[in-house]
Parts: C-alpha cells; structure tokens; sequence
C-alpha cells in the first residue's frame, strides 16, 4: 500500500467542486487525511483566485494508474482534454508525492516540483504532515515552509465545510 499526497485546485465554482473532487476520492480511496484549505490568486495566468488544499490516500494503484483514475475524475468533472497547463479549471488534482518515489515514474515527476515554488502546495503539506520529509531534500515539511519566502505569495486560509467536516 503507497502513501500518496494529492494537491486538489479549483478556480470556477470552487467550492462544489472542490467538495464533489474530494467525494470521488473518498469514494476511490475510502478515509482522506486532508489540509486545511487555501485561497490564492491564479499562478501564471491572469484568471479567478484558487482554493488548494492537500489530500492524504493509501492507494495499491500504480503511479501510471493512478495518474489516469485522476485525470478521470477531473474529466468527469468538466476537465476538457485540451486543457492547458496554466488555465482556469473546475478540478484539478496532482500527484504531489508517491511514498519516497524520485524521478520520472510512469510518466509522472516525482516528487512535483510545484511542492517547493508554490505556496498553495507547500503550505497544506507543511499542515497536514509537517514532519514528513520531502523525498529528494530529505528536510521536513514545515522545514521547507518556515525557509520559504512567505511574503512572495498570497495566500489565506479559509473555513471550507464538507460533510460536516470543517476544513
């Protein structure tokens, strides 16, 4: 069983679909160890702000295989298959880490380099398992966030309600 972290993002109706990407993987996974989640301004491209927030799922999928249930997931959602990198989306989901897999693995970079440049992923993981090592630094979440530049990225927390559950 992998331990796989998932970087979760929307920007157009953000809240449903924040809510109904992480339905489906709860139902693909069973139990999600999830951030708090996150609103930030589009990053490289000039579109609607963001809320990120990070998932924690045990999966026996393969890396190759699991980046195509995702992809499902976000096509089941409105995902067009032209989409382009930096656009406005209504779900998007990223491998982040796949245990302390390092390189090019089926096609997916491991770890995502956005993991270390972005504060909308650094920050949730640094939340959610701050004494996790990065798998190619070897330094801990929350390492990384309190060396990170805080200030170059806005970024606020928010109370986000699914099932329940206040985020």
């Amino acid at each position: 069983m992998a331990r796989v972290y998932l970087g979760l993002g929307s920007n157009i109706e953000r809240e449903r679909y924040i809510g109904a990407g992480l339905d489906a993987l709860e139902r693909l996974f069973g139990e999600l160890d999830l951030s708090p989640v996150y609103d930030c301004h589009a990053m490289g491209f000039s579109g609607q702000p963001f809320l990120n927030l990070v998932a924690g799922v045990n999966t026996e999928l393969g890396v190759g295989e699991l980046a195509a249930q995702l992809r499902q997931v976000e096509k089941e959602h409105g995902r067009p298959d032209n989409a382009r990198r930096n656009s406005s989306r209504r779900l998007d989901i990223d491998i982040l880490t796949y245990d302390q897999l390092n390189g090019t693995v089926e096609g997916v970079e491991l770890p995502r380099a956005e993991i270390l440049y972005h504060a909308f992923v650094l920050r949730p993981l640094a939340d959610l398992v701050p004494e996790e090592c990065h798998p190619a630094l070897g330094k801990t979440y929350s390492a990384l966030w309190a060396a990170f530049d805080q200030s170059s990225q806005s970024l606020e927390r928010i109370s986000f309600l699914w099932r329940g559950r206040t985020l």
